[in-house]
């Protein structure tokens, strides 16, 4: 028996296939695969790639797959991925859930535990001892992921422009974000930018940028990554508190290459979320995402995958 698990993000996708135990045989990558922000045929054709690359010339057939992928929170957005993997040919026992829930599975497997994913978006995400689920942010670009790589690099560019303007204090951003664009004028930036050809991941690309120069004492770089870290932890408490976890023992796993590229918030965040849950621990998460897909594709064969349900909002009064 064989399984395949996907984590497909906004950034990349990644594809294991395992057997019966676990033990992952070979793994495939590709594109990122946002629903949104790709579109269905981009996103149909990165997943029928990345499976085929993973099954290579084996004679297989898997049991079950699980996806866990970027942008799908809803029942019908869902129902969208399952028809097209339908198209896609596969018939095995397909489970479609959020890449959120993937990267929980990853760390605490069965446990309550809570992520905090910041990479190209951001989202927080948790589950509790009930198997209730929550989160907070993850709304895209253009109206949320706060606390992303592509947030982080768009108030580079604000600060830059502001700057420019004479609307905001000088930032040694501005000669550092010049060279990374090869411009030596700040009116280009805008066209840059705008371009379409150029991808969000150019802006994401910008938080080392943003850590180095807040590392030399920068006010308007070290302000960027306070914020950052503020909306993150805001995400990340919103979560807590609707599971009824602040004083639960858990842990936050983070999630995301922000943590990587901008170490200041996988040493800050710490810090911070102690104070949210005082009995919680926060760790970077070691495992590939696509790990907790497999596991839920493996307890899909055997008819007991747990797939939380959101826990309702409780209106005020």
């Amino acid at each position: 028996m064989h399984v395949l698990g996907i984590d497909a993000g906004g950034t990349k996708t990644v594809c294991l296939l395992a057997d019966e135990r676990g033990a992952i045989l070979s793994e495939a990558r590709g594109p990122g695969a946002n629903l949104h922000a790709a579109g269905e045929l981009a996103v149909e054709k990165v997943l029928h790639e990345v499976m085929e690359q993973a099954i290579g010339d084996r004679a297989v057939v898997p049991a079950a797959i699980c996806l866990g992928i970027a942008g799908v929170h809803r029942d019908d957005e869902a129902q969208v991925v399952r028809a097209m993997m339908r198209r896609i040919g596969y018939k095995s026992r397909t489970l479609v859930v959020n890449d959120a829930l993937i990267a929980l599975v990853a760390g605490a497997r069965d446990e309550p535990a809570i992520v905090l994913i910041a990479g190209t978006g951001s989202i927080a995400y948790g589950r509790n001892g009930a198997g209730e689920a929550a989160r907070a942010g993850g709304w895209g670009h253009m109206i949320g992921d706060e606390g992303s790589g592509y947030w982080v690099g768009r108030e580079a560019l604000a600060a830059v422009m502001r700057a420019a303007d004479g609307r905001g204090p000088e930032t040694a951003l501005s000669p550092e974000i010049l060279e990374y664009f090869n411009v030596t004028d700040v009116s280009r930036l805008p066209r840059i930018v705008y371009d379409r050809d150029q991808p969000r991941t150019s802006v994401a690309a910008l938080g080392p940028i943003v850590q180095r120069v807040a590392e030399q004492g920068d006010a308007v770089a070290l302000r960027i990554l306070e914020r950052a870290a503020d909306e993150l932890v805001l995400a990340a408490r919103s979560v807590a508190t609707r599971l009824e976890m602040r004083g639960d023992a858990f842990t936050f796993f983070l999630v995301g290459g922000v943590f990587r590229v901008v170490p200041w918030l996988a040493e800050e965040l710490p810090r911070r979320l102690v104070e949210v849950a005082p009995r919680s621990q926060t760790e970077i998460l070691g495992a590939e995402p696509a790990l907790g897909a497999v596991w839920l594709a493996l307890a899909e064969t055997r008819g007991v995958a747990q797939v939380p349900r959101y826990k309702p909002v409780m209106a005020d009064g």
